[in-house]
């Protein structure tokens, strides 16, 4: 009977570990997307919101002989370059997953997606978000992503 009483307890604590994992989980996944609802709308001010006081945002890419660089953005210049998108010019991210890991107060979100200018395939990629919790809050700290044109498989799928 103690037995039963103590698989009990791990099972029933378990289960509200897991449970306010996911809702974690999904407080995360809404950073996310209340920044792609601000880069889709050309809202600085929504994307801001979801960013820590001095986040670090970086770019890999390559150059035109091929060689990988590390590109370091400036947060404000990176919203200047979105906001100032014209508006005759359509363009979406399409983000094709969440793979979300928390520990504590620090989490990331891996999402690979593709991007189109004009309804026509541009790149693919992976956006990597690191987030810190202070005061009940999610806040990006840190966001890095790649872009290439080869190698994006099945993502060029709408």
């Amino acid at each position: 009977m103690k037995r039963l009483v103590t698989r009990a307890v791990f099972l029933l604590f378990g289960t509200l570990a897991f449970a306010q994992n996911a809702s974690e989980e999904e407080k995360i996944k809404e950073v996310v997307n209340t920044f792609f609802e601000g880069f889709h709308a050309r809202d600085s001010v929504i994307m801001k919101s979801v960013f820590h006081e001095d986040p670090v945002v970086q770019t890999i890419a390559k150059t035109k002989d091929g060689e990988t660089k590390l590109v370091n953005e400036e947060l404000e210049k990176v919203l200047k370059g979105i906001i100032s998108i014209p508006l005759n010019t359509e363009f979406k991210e399409v983000l094709h997953d969440y793979v979300i890991k928390i520990d504590g107060d620090m989490a990331n979100a891996w999402t690979p997606y593709t991007f189109y200018m004009n309804d026509t395939f541009s790149h693919c990629g992976v956006n990597n978000f690191q987030l810190l919790k202070q005061k009940g809050e999610w806040k990006i700290i840190y966001l890095i992503d790649t872009r290439r044109r080869e190698g994006c498989g099945d993502m060029k799928v709408k």
